[in-house]
Protein backbone atom coordinates (compact mmCIF):
# COMPACT_ATOMS: atom_id res chain seq x y z
CA UNK A 1 0.00 0.00 0.00
CA UNK A 2 1.11 3.53 -0.76
CA UNK A 3 0.12 6.78 0.93
CA UNK A 4 -0.94 10.14 -0.47
CA UNK A 5 -2.34 13.54 0.43
CA UNK A 6 -5.32 15.13 -1.33
CA UNK A 7 -5.80 18.89 -0.94
CA UNK A 8 -9.16 20.60 -1.24
CA UNK A 9 -10.53 24.04 -0.54
CA UNK A 10 -13.32 23.31 1.95
CA UNK A 11 -15.67 25.77 0.28
CA UNK A 12 -15.26 23.79 -2.98
CA UNK A 13 -15.22 20.21 -1.61
CA UNK A 14 -15.11 19.58 2.14
CA UNK A 15 -14.47 16.61 4.38
CA UNK A 16 -18.16 16.57 5.30
CA UNK A 17 -19.12 16.36 1.62
CA UNK A 18 -16.62 13.54 1.14
CA UNK A 19 -18.08 11.62 4.09
CA UNK A 20 -21.61 12.14 2.73
CA UNK A 21 -20.66 10.32 -0.49
CA UNK A 22 -20.33 7.10 1.52
CA UNK A 23 -18.85 3.96 0.03
CA UNK A 24 -19.49 5.18 -3.52
CA UNK A 25 -16.80 7.80 -3.02
CA UNK A 26 -16.21 10.76 -5.25
CA UNK A 27 -14.14 11.51 -8.33
CA UNK A 28 -11.11 13.64 -7.41
CA UNK A 29 -11.57 15.77 -10.49
CA UNK A 30 -10.47 19.19 -11.65
CA UNK A 31 -6.75 18.60 -11.12
CA UNK A 32 -4.79 20.44 -13.82
CA UNK A 33 -1.22 19.84 -12.72
CA UNK A 34 0.85 17.16 -14.46
CA UNK A 35 2.73 16.10 -11.34
CA UNK A 36 -0.53 15.68 -9.37
CA UNK A 37 -2.10 13.80 -12.29
CA UNK A 38 0.92 11.51 -12.54
CA UNK A 39 0.65 10.80 -8.81
CA UNK A 40 -2.96 9.68 -9.33
CA UNK A 41 -1.87 7.43 -12.20
CA UNK A 42 0.44 5.63 -9.74
CA UNK A 43 -2.33 4.90 -7.23
CA UNK A 44 -3.68 1.42 -6.53
CA UNK A 45 -7.06 0.39 -5.15
CA UNK A 46 -6.98 0.60 -1.37
CA UNK A 47 -4.12 3.11 -1.20
CA UNK A 48 -4.75 5.53 1.67
CA UNK A 49 -4.59 9.29 1.66
CA UNK A 50 -4.87 12.25 3.96
CA UNK A 51 -7.73 14.68 3.27
CA UNK A 52 -6.31 18.18 3.65
CA UNK A 53 -8.35 21.37 3.94
CA UNK A 54 -6.39 24.20 2.33
CA UNK A 55 -6.90 27.97 2.57
CA UNK A 56 -7.77 29.12 6.10
CA UNK A 57 -7.67 25.76 7.92
CA UNK A 58 -4.51 24.34 6.36
CA UNK A 59 -5.04 21.05 8.19
CA UNK A 60 -5.27 17.32 7.60
CA UNK A 61 -8.76 16.40 8.80
CA UNK A 62 -9.29 12.78 7.80
CA UNK A 63 -8.28 9.67 5.91
CA UNK A 64 -9.56 8.50 2.53
CA UNK A 65 -8.86 5.50 0.34
CA UNK A 66 -8.66 5.06 -3.41
CA UNK A 67 -11.79 3.23 -4.62
CA UNK A 68 -11.39 3.64 -8.42
CA UNK A 69 -8.20 3.71 -10.45
CA UNK A 70 -7.16 6.59 -12.70
CA UNK A 71 -9.73 7.28 -15.42
CA UNK A 72 -10.70 10.24 -17.62
CA UNK A 73 -11.71 13.31 -15.60
CA UNK A 74 -15.41 13.92 -16.22
CA UNK A 75 -15.00 17.70 -15.91
CA UNK A 76 -13.09 18.03 -19.18
CA UNK A 77 -12.95 16.63 -22.71
CA UNK A 78 -9.17 17.01 -22.71
CA UNK A 79 -7.74 13.46 -22.67
CA UNK A 80 -4.61 14.58 -20.80
CA UNK A 81 -6.49 14.85 -17.50
CA UNK A 82 -7.29 11.83 -15.38
CA UNK A 83 -8.38 11.31 -11.79
CA UNK A 84 -9.11 8.63 -9.21
CA UNK A 85 -12.14 8.17 -6.99
CA UNK A 86 -11.74 8.28 -3.22
CA UNK A 87 -13.98 7.47 -0.26
CA UNK A 88 -13.78 8.57 3.35
CA UNK A 89 -12.33 6.12 5.87
CA UNK A 90 -12.47 8.21 9.03
CA UNK A 91 -11.84 11.61 10.62
CA UNK A 92 -8.90 12.73 12.68
CA UNK A 93 -9.69 13.29 16.37
CA UNK A 94 -7.40 16.31 16.19
CA UNK A 95 -6.68 18.05 12.87
CA UNK A 96 -2.98 18.22 12.03
CA UNK A 97 -2.15 21.69 10.75
CA UNK A 98 0.48 22.72 8.25
CA UNK A 99 2.21 24.51 11.13
CA UNK A 100 2.25 21.20 13.07
CA UNK A 101 3.85 19.45 10.09
CA UNK A 102 6.45 22.18 9.56
CA UNK A 103 7.18 22.28 13.29
CA UNK A 104 8.02 18.59 13.56
CA UNK A 105 11.62 17.88 12.50
CA UNK A 106 10.67 14.29 11.66
CA UNK A 107 8.50 15.69 8.84
CA UNK A 108 11.02 18.16 7.41
CA UNK A 109 11.32 16.22 4.13
CA UNK A 110 7.57 15.78 3.66
CA UNK A 111 6.27 17.19 0.37
CA UNK A 112 3.57 19.14 2.27
CA UNK A 113 6.24 20.93 4.29
CA UNK A 114 8.18 21.91 1.17
CA UNK A 115 5.59 22.21 -1.61
CA UNK A 116 2.25 22.85 0.03
CA UNK A 117 0.74 23.95 -3.30
CA UNK A 118 0.81 20.50 -4.96
CA UNK A 119 -2.78 19.23 -4.82
CA UNK A 120 -2.05 15.47 -4.86
CA UNK A 121 1.22 14.39 -3.31
CA UNK A 122 2.98 11.27 -2.03
CA UNK A 123 3.43 10.56 1.66
CA UNK A 124 6.02 8.11 3.00
CA UNK A 125 5.04 5.28 5.33
CA UNK A 126 6.94 6.95 8.20
CA UNK A 127 5.23 10.32 7.57
CA UNK A 128 1.90 8.50 7.48
CA UNK A 129 2.52 6.86 10.84
CA UNK A 130 3.65 10.09 12.49
CA UNK A 131 0.73 12.16 11.22
CA UNK A 132 -1.86 9.49 12.09
CA UNK A 133 -0.43 9.45 15.61
CA UNK A 134 -0.55 13.26 15.82
CA UNK A 135 -4.18 13.26 14.62
CA UNK A 136 -5.33 10.44 16.88
CA UNK A 137 -6.24 8.19 13.94
CA UNK A 138 -5.73 4.45 14.07
CA UNK A 139 -6.54 2.37 11.01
Amino acid sequence: MRYWLFKSEPNTWSWDQQVARGDAGEEWNGVRNYQARNNMREMALGDRGFFYHSLKEKAIVGVVEVCALAHPDSTTDDPRWECVDIRAVGPFKTPVTLADVKGDPRLSDMVLANNSRLSVQPVTEEEWRIICEMGGFSA
